[in-house]
């Protein structure tokens, strides 16, 4: 009867994974069509003060996407659990008619609107982890709402190239009527979110329970990890630049190389990234020991790093082709920014059991990962540094990775020698008792 019991509760739990897994999945991904539509336009010939309108536009989402980070720090580490779903449908209506005044202002004016676009999106994605962080199965769940934007921003960019070239729209529409495709499944896909059910007393003996985090707390979080939250942050900074740059300026570079009306190349350069990084991150909740984990998934950044930075080098020797690059840098940089969205910060909070939410870090991370990209942007600008996207690009991917593995390096052993003193700590307190 016991045996029955807890067979029928393992397929109960799994069954509440997928369907968390594919919710989240969906939603955000539906997310991302307000976010990436514009990202498909060139503008060509367009500039003001020196500075091309395309790359004003992605500095003014960027800007705002920014602010809501840090904004976010604060505002999702004491996330209530009550209202989530009506609260991502009001930010999403918010960012929506951001596009649409982004289309009836004339430009330059216009460019602000990409501000008040981005400036909602960047709260979301804490919101809806919220509703599966603390889990057993987070890792799977996680990890398949984290490769929603890899697909989606592919997904979201074949819409908008489509709706573009089919129904002949001004660029400056595009962005507002692929919001528009994605509306009702918004609607739909939040509805069932709030279906999803909260975590199981098993799950919070595995995983710690998930808390608002009070400003005190906050600090006390960064002060007992100082070094290593430093270090990751860079890691991540470093990852998002790149991750950003490629996701926003992926049109350009591919119309550098030729491949200007191709609107399926940016689902089928994303699809194999979203399957591989699914299976591989998706595994990780096979792995129960949290600090195996936390180690696991320091080697799986190292990993993508090696990836993105060799595939640029051959790229830049004339040794791999142009889709092939696009695709394998892809899935490198992914490797190096999914887990740190997904499964470095979930398994960090459970293996030293600090009380809180991966919420906090993720914005904490954020936050600087989107201030570096417009530094990146601005400086590009003001330099009036004039090198193609694909050959700033593929350079500074080289010089990325290996600040990058550096810094991954120096994060495991970091971690692995608190691990270490608290795990000794612990056993001499044991001995005192006894």
């Amino acid at each position: 009867m016991a045996t029955t019991i807890a067979t029928t509760q393992k397929k109960n739990q799994t069954l509440v994974a997928l369907y968390a897994a594919i919710i989240t999945f969906l939603t955000y991904a539906t997310v991302y069509g307000f976010r990436k539509g514009f990202t498909v336009c060139t503008f060509e010939g367009i500039s003001f003060a020196g500075i091309s309108y395309k790359t004003w536009l992605v500095i003014s989402q960027v800007v705002g996407y920014t602010m809501s980070k840090f904004f976010g720090i604060k505002f999702i580490a004491e996330l209530k659990r009550i209202g989530r779903g009506k609260l991502i449908l009001f930010l999403t209506g918010i960012s929506w008619a951001g596009l649409f005044l982004f289309a009836i202002v004339p430009a330059p004016y216009n460019i602000a609107f990409m501000f008040v676009n981005g400036f909602p999106l960047g709260m979301i994605w804490g919101i809806v982890f919220s509703y599966v962080e603390g889990r057993k199965a987070t890792d799977f769940i996680g990890a398949a709402l984290a490769v929603s934007f890899i697909f989606s921003s592919g997904f979201v960019k074949t819409v908008a190239k489509s709706l573009e070239l089919q129904f002949n729209l001004s660029e400056l529409w595009v962005p507002f009527f692929t919001g528009l495709a994605f509306a009702i499944p918004l609607v739909v896909f939040v509805w069932l979110l709030e279906k999803v059910p909260a975590p199981s007393e098993e799950d919070v003996q595995s995983r710690t329970t998930r808390l608002p985090m009070t400003k005190e707390k906050r600090r006390d979080f960064i002060r007992t990890f100082f070094g290593g939250i430093v270090t990751v942050v860079i890691i991540y900074v470093f990852s998002t630049i790149f991750r950003d740059i490629r996701d926003n300026f992926m049109a350009d570079m591919l119309k550098e190389m030729g491949y200007a009306n191709d609107p399926a190349l940016f689902t089928k350069t994303e699809t194999p990234t979203t399957l591989i990084i699914l299976v591989i991150v998706g595994s990780m909740v096979m792995i129960r020991n949290n600090f195996k984990a936390l180690v696991y998934s320091h080697w799986f950044i190292l990993l993508g790093f090696i990836i993105s930075g060799g595939s640029s080098y051959l790229f830049i020797q004339n040794q791999l082709s142009p889709v092939w690059w696009i695709t394998l840098v892809g899935l490198g940089l992914y490797m190096t920014y999914i887990p740190f969205n997904c499964i470095f910060f979930e398994r960090l909070i459970a293996t030293f059991k600090f009380p809180g939410n991966v919420g906090f870090l993720i914005y904490l991370a954020d936050s600087f990962g989107y201030l570096g990209s417009v530094g990146v942007l601005v400086t590009k600008e003001v330099l009036h540094i004039k090198l193609q996207w694909t050959n700033f690009y593929s350079h500074g991917v080289v010089v990325l990775s290996f600040i990058g593995a550096l810094g991954t390096i120096l994060s495991l052993f970091y971690f692995s020698a608190k691990f270490k003193k608290e795990k000794t700590a612990l056993w001499a307190s044991e001995q005192l008792l006894s």
